[in-house]
């Protein structure tokens, strides 16, 4: 930091007190008060009065009177603040330690010089090891409480941890201007703070870390607004908070989904937030680790289509330079056609657009997909091996390297760990109907599930078998997608799967037709225009192997394993029928 302060002698901190001394006593100069307490423009305006008023009545002297002694009690009021703001300004301005605080000026930040980063300390690596050393940190300020004009608490927070700094009034370290300038900090703002490490004989309830910055130095890089749109502390409360409230009678603010979607910048910043979306980076750098371990190539396919590549009306038509287009409600045609083009495995992760009008907690109209083709060389099964190893160290891993990030979540959004079985159980369609119908429950063994039957089948094999995950295969043809291969033994059932969380959906996957003609007759029966997916009919012709395949939905499954409630809280900036900002 030296270089930083060194870098600012000659543009020091602009502290407001310090450069407004002067405009205070200019101010002062340009009020002269009067031996009767009102100012020389109250006197002008009372002559005035007096000459237009000669002939009032007694009653209106009376009110002149007595507004005139409000002008100069208000009067008094403003010159007893001047004297007050000059004096403060006068004290600051001889203040030694003026650059030891305030606000950095943009080209101390301007990339003016290289500096070693590892000068700066993260937050979330401040321990008690570093007792007595000085350390360097950088933050938002996350909570500012002054005690007296000696004395404040200063917590600052980066990447969802939190440390308490204190500043307390010390010769040639900390002055009264430098615990002035810390409380007058806006909260959110970003600050850099440089101290020492000290460990409290108590344990800190207001942080996470469990040390404390004595600070020898503040700086503000970048203020925030006094006022913000939503406060963080009300967007972080748990519902058990405002249960506890309503029997206290204590009155919470409660931050709604769309307030919160429309701010998403200051809603993210909640711990909460902070580990949803590091669970979800963690799922996909699992995803891809594993898979590249298993032997598959990432690729990276178009999103710009000619026709729908799921079949249906769901799609996002465009205009592409005169030509029709849409957008891929999935990679599944491109992944095939790499699979012909001998790549052997792929896998994919990337959007996917669905112009569904679903108004539910689970779909969106973007969503982000992990997707994989595989070569099969006797039976479906063999996709569903690799999707079983996947997701179980997928799991084992979030459990046990995401342990700070659960606990944030499970802070605000309460859930049970995810039950799930070192080997996978798959039970067929046919199998979920009876069980259904054991329960009492009729569906159509040709049909397909809506989303109450799936949590109720969730719900029976969780007391049945103890698991959340589960594999489903053997789906009637009628509900499957035209490039799923029908069963050998009945061709009203396909080589198809979902996968399900707690009840829900998170994948569904099949063995894809590799005959050209049976393409060509399926996508016809499902009203797809062969023509604009010619070119994908064409790679089975020159030679294609069995193959199968999947796609999952990154956000489904981080919102399953966390028990959360809506889809929303698990996309960045979600997409929805309704929503197309921020």
């Amino acid at each position: 930091m030296a270089s930083e302060v060194s870098e600012t002698s000659s543009n020091p901190p602009q502290n407001a007190e310090a450069s407004g001394g002067e405009s205070f006593q200019n101010a002062l100069k340009n009020i002269q008060i009067g031996s009767d307490g009102t100012t020389k423009s109250d006197k002008e305006k009372e002559k005035e009065n007096e000459n237009a008023g000669a002939g009032a009545s007694e009653e209106g002297k009376t009110m002149s009177k007595k507004a005139a002694k409000k002008e100069a009690a208000k009067a008094e009021r403003m010159q007893k603040r001047l004297a007050a703001a000059a004096a403060n300004a006068a004290v600051e301005e001889s203040d030694p330690l003026a650059l030891n605080y305030g606000d950095l000026p943009l080209e101390a930040v301007q990339s003016r010089e290289h500096i070693d980063p590892s000068k700066w300390t993260k937050v979330s690596c401040l321990i008690p090891d570093l007792m007595d050393q000085q350390v360097l940190i950088r933050g938002r300020a996350h909570a500012i409480r002054g005690v007296s004009n000696k004395m404040a608490f200063l917590v600052v927070r980066e990447a969802g941890f939190t440390v308490q700094c204190v500043l307390s009034v010390t010769p040639d370290f900390v002055s009264k201007g430098m615990v002035k300038y810390a409380t007058s900090i806006s909260k959110e703002s970003i600050i850099e703070v440089e101290g020492t490490v000290s460990v409290p004989e108590v344990s800190i309830k207001g942080a996470s870390q469990q040390v404390e910055i004595k600070v020898r130095k503040v700086y503000c890089i970048s203020k925030a607004a006094p006022t913000l749109p939503i406060n963080l502390e009300d967007a972080a409360r748990s519902e058990k908070e405002f249960e506890k409230a309503e029997q206290t009678g204590e009155q919470l603010v409660r931050v709604g989904q769309d307030t919160r979607l429309n701010n998403r910048v200051l809603d993210l910043r909640t711990p909460a937030n902070q580990g949803i979306f590091r669970i979800q980076s963690h799922v996909s750098m699992l995803f891809r680790q594993v898979l590249i371990s298993e032997g598959f190539v990432e690729i990276h396919t178009p999103k710009l289509i000619a026709g729908a590549s799921e079949g249906g009306s769901a799609v996002f038509k465009l205009d592409y330079k005169g030509q029709p287009a849409c957008l891929a409600q999935s990679p599944q045609l491109h992944k095939q056609m790499a699979i012909c083009a001998d790549f052997g495995r792929v896998f994919e992760i990337g959007p996917v657009f669905r112009a569904e009008d679903s108004f539910t907690h689970r779909h969106l109209c973007e969503f982000t997909g992990l997707d994989l083709e595989m070569e099969i060389k006797k039976h479906y099964f063999e996709v569903l091996d690799i999707l079983d190893r996947l997701f179980v160290t997928i799991f084992d891993g979030l459990n046990e390297n995401c342990k700070k990030e659960l606990h944030a979540i499970n802070q605000q959004f309460p859930f049970e760990p995810l039950k799930y079985l070192p080997k996978t159980l798959r039970l067929t369609f046919a199998e979920g109907v009876q069980m259904l119908k054991e329960a009492g429950i009729e569906v159509d063994p040709l049909g397909d599930f809506n989303t109450e039957t799936e949590r109720k089948l969730g719900q029976l094999v969780r007391e049945k078998y103890g698991t959340d995950f589960y594999f489903l295969h053997r789906y009637p043809m009628a509900v499957r997608p035209f490039y799923t291969m029908p069963c050998v033994d009945d061709p009203l059932y396909s080589n198809s799967f979902d996968v399900f969380i707690r009840g829900e959906e998170i994948i569904s996957g099949a063995q894809r037709v590799h005959d050209p003609e049976i393409l060509t007759k399926r996508a016809k029966e499902c009203g797809i225009d062969v023509n604009t997916i010619s070119t994908y009919i064409d790679s089975f012709r020159w030679g294609a192997v069995p193959h199968g395949g999947a796609g999952v939905g990154l956000e489904r499954v981080v919102m399953l394993f966390c028990g959360l409630n809506n889809i929303r809280k698990t996309s960045l900036f979600p997409r929805d029928p309704q929503r197309l900002a921020p």
